[in-house]
């Protein structure tokens, strides 16, 4: 079993189906205000208000369809080099599985990791309410489209062996998701994927759907899942990616101790489980004084942390 590790690193305590890609060739929140009893926003404004990326120059990504709906979209952003054999990310952003927020969000972020040497395919996927069975397919999909659509414009200079997932918020939980959905049923969605990430960042993600919906006083859990845990357990069971230990991919938690919209407590139970099942590597970094959107704004030791964590898991994978 590998121990969740522990030291201090800059002020942050360190506890440790795929249905539209055929043809196509041509071509991470949380909602929830899973802060236990410590919590919460109450509106869908409030939550959105605590998520306004910081603005900053546009990038210069490469914008591809992976399937037929109008947000089946992602940009790839690729370094600017000769490498012939790039690690690559996939980010997926937060905001409460609500379509206020899009792909924008990790704009920054995306290019910022671009200019370290690594390809990131930042995608958008379906949102909105009860619409659950479409973002993880979607989120599948997007990643699967590695393979495919992606490898294609970046002109095979992908290393689909060193995909790294990283997410936000909602998009912690989705990236979670996909970085366990190998280990799901088969007849889950995303269960049996090509794509596996072989590493894994979470900031301020939601792993418990039910502890964010039961516990947390979360709205958006249940918006996005179309009921209460004791009204659609199979729902919440599939969501939740506490459900899927053992993981075997090392994956790391970020989250402050100050963020009132999830609680620290998510990724602490978390880690503390994962540690207990015999995960890969689990690690718990929490963040003194870091508020929920700190990871978008790039003068928050919140933000830096993320990009370094990203970073250096993707640059040593082997």
């Amino acid at each position: 079993m590998a121990p969740c590790r522990t030291a201090r690193v800059d002020g942050a305590a360190r506890v440790n189906r795929r249905h539209f890609l055929s043809g196509l060739l041509t071509v991470a929140l949380v909602g929830c205000s899973s802060a236990d009893t410590d919590s919460s926003p109450s509106t869908a404004e409030t939550y959105s208000a605590a998520l306004q990326p910081v603005s900053g120059p546009a990038g210069d990504p490469i914008r591809l369809k992976y399937g037929y709906e109008p947000d089946n979209i992602g940009d790839l952003y690729l370094p600017d080099n000769n490498a012939t054999s790039l690690p690559v990310v996939v980010m997926i952003h937060g905001g409460g599985w609500q379509e206020d927020l899009d792909l924008s969000y990790f704009q920054q972020m995306s290019t910022a990791i671009a200019d370290e040497g690594i390809a990131v395919w930042n995608v958008e996927y379906r949102r909105g309410p009860n619409n659950w069975a479409n973002t993880l397919s979607d989120v599948d999909d997007a990643t699967e489209a590695l393979a495919t659509v992606v490898q294609g414009a970046a002109d095979g200079r992908l290393d689909l062996d060193r995909v790294h997932v990283a997410g936000h918020s909602a998009g912690g939980q989705l990236a979670a998701w996909v970085a366990a959905r190998h280990l799901m049923p088969v007849d889950a969605p995303g269960a049996e994927p090509k794509i596996r990430p072989r590493s894994a960042t979470i900031m301020a993600g939601v792993f418990d759907m039910k502890r964010a919906a039961d516990i947390g006083g979360d709205k958006f859990v249940p918006a996005f899942l179309g009921g209460m845990p004791n009204e659609v357990p199979g729902r919440y069971k599939i969501a939740s990616p506490i459900e899927y230990l053992p993981l075997d991919v090392p994956l790391t938690a970020l989250h402050g101790d100050a963020d009132r919209t999830v609680s620290v407590n998510q990724s602490r139970v978390y880690v503390d489980a994962a540690t207990k099942a015999g995960s890969t590597d689990p690690e718990l970094v929490v963040l003194p004084g870091a508020g929920h959107g700190a990871f978008l704004d790039p003068k928050n030791l919140a933000w830096s942390t993320a990009l370094s964590t990203i970073t250096g898991r993707a640059q040593t994978l082997l």
